[in-house]
């Protein structure tokens, strides 16, 4: 395969953590690396050609909205996702079931919060074999999301990266209950990996290791998905309640995985996780953290976020933080962000989200120095 390789840069000699690049149709992708959201085919207050701009090399993009809202059908006659939404950079998109299966179990925040019981009368209709059966929430009409309609959703998205249809339990769940998910999840994603194989379209696949908090089921998940043609991979599923849980999770699976191919974190991206998970060597995390942050007027900063609506920033006339080249920093001052946000202009949101973007690439281009110095 010549259109997509994971190339190992370095090695640190104090920890697992390492610096690579993945090459892709549409560019190179420095590890670790932040990825942002883009749900709708954008990052919420920006558009595309500023995350260029502040060198955001890897965007995800859901699939199960873009199915629903324009409809796949239309980015595939737009020419695809990098036409469709005028990004030259590489993108991800998932399988649509992380949205299906929270529609079906409540929420990662629901979930943790020991409300992760499966819904009634949602809009998750039926799980079967084939698939799942829900009603959009769009207009209620019935769709059904299986490993196959999922990769040809994919394939008319045309993003660098794709993922394999899986189910996501529920952290509350029995170990028999989350033994028959996990032996689903893999047949499903054999069948998504096959569905991707008749056509490849120049688009990598990476298979997402499962099992719930259970080491043994994290064991086989791995151990049946590196038999298989993958070519990269994705830890998901619940990581537990806590950070150490997590942390202990990551530390049993990731030495599993190949050293050769690239590895991701789903749905976890936040400072102290990131913090955490490097040193075990994990390439890039995907997070809405630093883009919801930004619209609550919660700005990063290398002293600690700052809350921009506090009214000590009134007539603080500085730039939010000293050093720092992002276009907000350079022609903004903190009195004006803070005014934008009491005002509830539209505005402020643009701004803040444009700081905390390029604060995530600057931050994750100084774990790949300190890798490289082997300070980590």
């Amino acid at each position: 395969m010549t259109y997509f390789k994971f190339e190992l840069i370095h090695r640190s000699k104090k920890s697992r953590a390492r610096v690579g690049r993945i090459h892709t149709p549409h560019g190179i992708i420095d590890t670790p690396n932040f990825v942002a959201v883009g749900t709708n085919g954008t990052v919420k207050a920006l558009n595309n050609t500023m995350l260029h701009d502040i060198g955001l090399q890897l965007m995800f993009c859901n699939t199960y909205h873009m199915m629903l809202q324009p409809g796949t059908d239309i980015v595939r006659q737009a020419g695809g996702l990098h036409s469709f939404i005028q990004r030259k950079l590489p993108i991800i998109t998932d399988s649509g079931g992380f949205q299906v299966f929270s529609l079906a179990y409540g929420s990662v925040a629901d979930e943790l919060k020991s409300r992760g019981t499966k819904k009634q009368g949602g809009c998750v209709l039926k799980i079967t074999e084939e698939g799942v059966l829900f009603r959009s929430y769009r207009d209620g009409s019935k769709v059904l999301l299986t490993p196959e309609s999922s990769i040809k959703a994919q394939k008319d998205l045309g993003a660098d990266i794709i993922i394999p249809f899986d189910e996501l339990p529920p952290y509350h769940i029995a170990r028999d209950v989350l033994k028959k998910s996990l032996d689903r999840t893999h047949r499903w994603e054999k069948r998504s990996l096959e569905a991707h194989l008749k056509n490849p379209q120049k688009q990598a696949m990476y298979a997402v290791v499962h099992g719930g908090i259970d080491p043994d089921l994290r064991k086989e998940s791995c151990a049946i998905l590196t038999e298989l043609p993958f070519d990269g991979f994705a830890v998901g599923g619940s990581m537990g309640k806590t950070k150490d849980e997590m942390h202990t999770l990551l530390s049993l699976t990731l030495p599993l995985l190949p050293e050769d191919k690239p590895n991701h974190l789903l749905g976890i991206g936040d400072l102290p996780s990131i913090e955490r998970s490097v040193p075990l060597g994990i390439d890039t995390f995907d997070s809405s953290y630093p883009t919801r942050a930004a619209r609550h007027g919660i700005l990063l900063t290398k002293r600690g976020p700052l809350n921009i609506t506090k009214s000590e920033y009134a007539t603080n006339f500085n730039s939010i933080e000293k050093g720092c080249h992002c276009p907000t920093c350079h022609h903004f001052s903190l009195a004006y962000i803070h005014h934008l946000f009491k005002a509830r202009e539209l505005t402020c949101m643009s701004l803040a989200t444009v700081h905390n973007l390029y604060f995530m690439v600057q931050f994750m281009e100084k774990y790949r120095k300190q890798i490289q110095e082997d300070l980590i």
